[in-house]
């Protein structure tokens, strides 16, 4: 992992802070906007980015828009034609695969969220382009992202431009091939924050964002705080929270209290019990969907990106992170996520789960079970998942 220093990196909280930072910058934006995205929603919030990208390539912007076939089903059919009209181009991310069913390869989806404008502005995270309050009587999606300046720059639009030329492969039997794009530059020196890009592919990085993970928690001095929507990790992952949490760092995991998926909702809470019994204490967003997937580690190290720590995000998808070394942007992450915790969150105990009876625990085994056998089905890393 290569921590590239002199960057300058804003933590940006909900589609709040994102769109407006992400809609600036596509607005200024002189020769190229790249953007991917697992869903593209054809609402509010996707009809000002379409309308945004639309405009950017009328007036000469090499626009790339990448997305996935399965979680942007529509967009090809959709708002992406405008994009095409305007002069742009749409690539979708295994088209063909939008029937999901369960074999292994139909899993591997691309979860990432990546924008990088003109070479000089890049954006991580975990935030979807879709309407952040879209369900009745609940709040925002809680999650982040992150706006960089910087050297840090050149790898993710590296990595996006590899993406794109795997996938103008992929489909060159089906239309013409794209003009190619132009190579990344390089940006420079604009602050004094280190920091890595971490991706998970299915080849060279398989299991490069769990092992920043598990690096970091080796290290752990005092404290861990981990936000995630969908928390489900593999035996080493939870070992290697436990053995964190029994040296005696204080260990705590903010994680989703609404039923969004209820599979891996309920499978979740299969593992509470286990946790809660080594100290690691666990609350539940409750407000609106959780959908962040950060973590802030001692006083200098955070990470924030659209990886889960699930099977799906650290086994099978496409995923990207930025790790950040720095105290004070660990500081303003952590900050955020002890207001919601204190705010927005409820603490859940060990008799709070008796509590909750035995049709409960019957789901949430249940449920586990269930993950575990998909597992098994597509002889994607069952082994992490066996007791």
């Amino acid at each position: 992992m290569d921590f590239l220093p002199g960057n300058r990196i804003a933590l940006l909280e909900t589609g709040a802070q994102y769109f407006p930072a992400l809609l600036e910058a596509m607005g200024a934006a002189k020769r190229s906007i790249r953007l991917e995205t697992y869903i593209f929603a054809a609402d509010t919030t996707g009809r000002t980015v379409t309308a945004a990208l639309a405009a950017a390539a009328r007036r000469g912007v090499d626009v790339r828009v990448l997305v996935d076939g399965f979680g942007a089903r529509d967009f090809a059919d959709g708002l992406g034609r405008e994009i095409v009209a305007a002069g742009g181009a749409v690539e979708v991310y295994r088209p063909e695969l939008a029937r999901l069913r369960l074999r292994r390869h139909r899993l591997r989806r691309l979860h990432r969220k990546l924008a990088v404008i003109d070479d000089r502005i890049a954006f991580v995270g975990g935030i979807n382009i879709i309407d952040d309050e879209d369900t009745p009587g609940l709040g925002p999606r809680f999650d982040y992202a992150v706006r960089i300046e910087g050297p840090l720059v050149a790898p993710i639009c590296a990595s996006m431009l590899h993406l794109w030329r795997l996938v103008g492969w992929a489909r060159l039997k089906r239309r013409p091939p794209k003009p190619p794009l132009d190579p990344c530059g390089q940006a420079g020196t604009v602050g004094d924050v280190a920091a890595a890009f971490v991706v998970r592919d299915n080849l060279r990085h398989r299991r490069d964002i769990e092992e920043a993970y598990l690096e970091a928690l080796a290290g752990a001095r005092h404290e861990v705080l981990i936000a995630n929507a969908y928390f489900l990790p593999g035996r080493r992952f939870r070992h290697a929270l436990i053995a964190t949490s029994r040296r005696g760092c204080q260990v705590s995991v903010l994680l989703q209290g609404q039923v969004e998926y209820a599979l891996l909702h309920y499978a979740t809470q299969a593992l509470y019990g286990q946790l809660l019994k080594d100290g690691i204490r666990i609350f539940e967003y409750g407000k609106g969907f959780l959908h962040a997937k950060v973590g802030a580690i001692d006083d200098d190290w955070a990470t924030v990106g659209s990886s889960n720590i699930d099977p799906f995000s650290l086994l099978l998808a496409r995923e990207a992170n930025v790790i950040v070394k720095d105290s004070r942007f660990t500081g303003i992450l952590r900050a955020s996520l002890m207001r919601a915790i204190g705010e927005d969150a409820v603490e859940i105990t060990a008799a709070e789960l008796e509590r909750r009876g035995w049709l409960a625990r019957s789901l949430r085994w249940l449920a586990y079970g269930l993950v575990r056998l998909m597992l098994g089905l597509t002889r994607y890393g069952g082994e992490d998942y066996r007791e």
